[in-house]
């Protein structure tokens, strides 16, 4: 049985733009209740409240799914994404697919460019590590010795990878690019490691 949450952010994936009085009516709870739901799904991150005008009067509240509200619920994004990237790869030559890949790292990382002037390694590394996690990435570093270490415990393109490892080159572009060094791989998930690992040499940094 569906919890009185997961039947609010049913409706809005059904009914998106929904006041309080119609998500009351929707799921059989009085409106204060979803009041209660809705800020607590609101802190979360997976609902948000948008003002809408209706006629003469003060605009209403309405209520949608975040992005993030949204990948709560199954999708075929994943099987739509493998399906383009074998198409592609029939009509382009390989090593074009992967320089593909890592134009959109470099895309990314330009928009940042003027974020991280100026920035020392380890504040470079923290920057790379909320950048990532906005993509969907999991990630920790650590220095040992004279380098180091970025652990991506979690890949959002896992799943693509095993058929198309090409993917991997968007994640390894943006740290280079990020940090302004080359980035070696020594552990692949995709390999049968725990988690994918990068390493990189602090000394040759070029803050830029």
């Amino acid at each position: 049985m569906k919890s009185t949450r997961d039947k609010i952010l049913q409706t809005l994936l059904k009914k998106p733009r929904s006041t309080i009085n119609d998500l009351a009516e929707a799921v059989g709870i009085n409106p204060i209740s979803v009041r209660h739901h809705l800020g607590n799904l609101e802190k979360e991150g997976l609902v948000e409240g948008q003002e809408e005008r209706h006629g003469v009067g003060r605009p209403r509240l309405v209520y949608v799914l975040t992005d993030e509200g949204m990948e709560r619920f199954p999708t075929r994004y994943m099987r739509l994404t493998t399906r383009l990237i074998a198409q592609m790869k029939e009509s382009i030559p390989g090593p074009m697919v992967s320089r593909l890949f890592g134009q959109i790292a470099e895309d990314l990382a330009s928009e940042y460019a003027d974020d991280i002037k100026g920035l020392s390694m380890e504040e470079r590394l923290d920057f790379v590590k909320d950048l990532l996690a906005e993509e969907g990435f999991t990630v920790e570093w650590e220095k040992k010795d004279n380098q180091y270490q970025i652990h991506e415990i979690s890949c959002p393109y896992y799943q693509i990878g095993v058929a198309h490892p090409e993917v991997c080159t968007v994640d390894q572009t943006l740290i280079s690019k990020m940090l302004a060094l080359p980035v070696n791989k020594v552990q692949c998930i995709l390999n049968g490691g725990a988690h994918c690992t990068y390493v990189v040499q602090p000394a040759a940094v070029k803050v830029k």
